[in-house]
């Protein structure tokens, strides 16, 4: 039986859409409020970062209990940078307790490339340990081996990149992250189809389901920008051309166009169950993207 209805989708055989919504820089949900309402029932579940890009933000947590609220299906993010094994713990009792099922665990990335340079990166435990964590606090205990006064059951899953040079790191880590209970992976953004199509070839082998990440292009320096400094993100020389010299609404236009031609190819190579949509910012277009891709 499914966790939760996320996963239900997911063993559906349902070519499932998820889409990235970044919580606040303050306490005014006002904004978030209208993208969860614009989304909520146009993808099949809404995946909170938490402190993307070693941002501070509003918590990932709290958005996703906001997403429950108004109706829709959150998957929360958590990442290990910023509380140790205890905390982590507690915001997980936390978030079963109110009914959050899904959980995408994340080592995060490194505090330098965000607006806290000074703060102190926590990284008590990595993402395949978050894993075993979470593992540890459904057979009822917690980490110190104390028993648990109610157990916890959470659709677990993780990031993988299909694009990474060399791809062998990645692929032992992704077994390991199966090993240790991952069922559903979200790939880092992708731009050429055929890397996920030969990660695929071995990704096939392990029971799990796979979200191919799209992140929509907004401009020529957008692009550039995520090849010098978004780890795991490469963005291919004939895309830049395509987007180089465009105005802002030509290369937004391109960007989409670019997105759904991918969105599109990877649904009728049937390559992966779904795909999970980043528009890092501009939430607002994500149903025309859906609407050029056919979906």
């Amino acid at each position: 039986m499914a966790i939760s209805l996320f996963e239900e989708k997911l063993n559906s055989k349902k070519f499932v859409v998820t889409a990235e919504v970044g919580p606040p820089k303050g306490s005014d949900l006002s904004h978030t409020k209208k993208i969860i309402e614009l989304l909520k029932d146009r993808v099949d579940a809404l995946n909170v970062t938490d402190h993307q890009s070693s941002v501070m933000r509003y918590p990932s947590l709290g958005v996703c209990l906001l997403i429950k609220e108004m109706g829709g299906e959150p998957i929360l993010q958590m990442t290990c940078r910023d509380r140790n094994r205890i905390a982590l713990q507690a915001d997980l009792l936390f978030a079963y307790s109110r009914g959050i099922k899904n959980v995408l665990c994340l080592t995060g990335d490194a505090v330098e490339i965000g607006d806290h340079k000074d703060a102190k990166p926590v990284f008590d435990l990595d993402s395949v340990q978050l894993i075993r964590t979470i593992k540890t606090l459904e057979s009822g205990y917690d980490l110190s081996g104390s028993k648990l006064s109610g157990k916890v059951e959470f659709f677990i899953g993780a990031s993988c990149n299909p694009e990474a040079d060399p791809i062998e790191p990645q692929l032992f880590k992704f077994e390991k992250k199966v090993e240790s209970g991952a069922r559903f992976f979200q790939t880092q953004g992708i731009y050429d189809v055929s890397s996920l199509r030969k990660f695929m070839q071995y990704a096939r082998q392990f029971p799990v389901k796979i979200l191919a990440g799209i992140i929509v292009l907004f401009s020529y320096k957008m692009a550039l920008y995520m090849n010098e400094n978004v780890p795991g993100i490469r963005v291919p020389s004939e895309v830049l051309e395509e987007l180089r010299g465009l105005d802002r609404q030509a290369a937004e236009k391109k960007g989409i166009e670019i997105a759904s031609r991918t969105i599109r190819k990877i649904k009728e190579e049937n390559l992966c169950q779904g795909i999970h949509i980043m528009a890092i910012g501009r939430e607002h277009i994500i149903p025309e993207v859906l609407e050029a891709s056919g979906l």
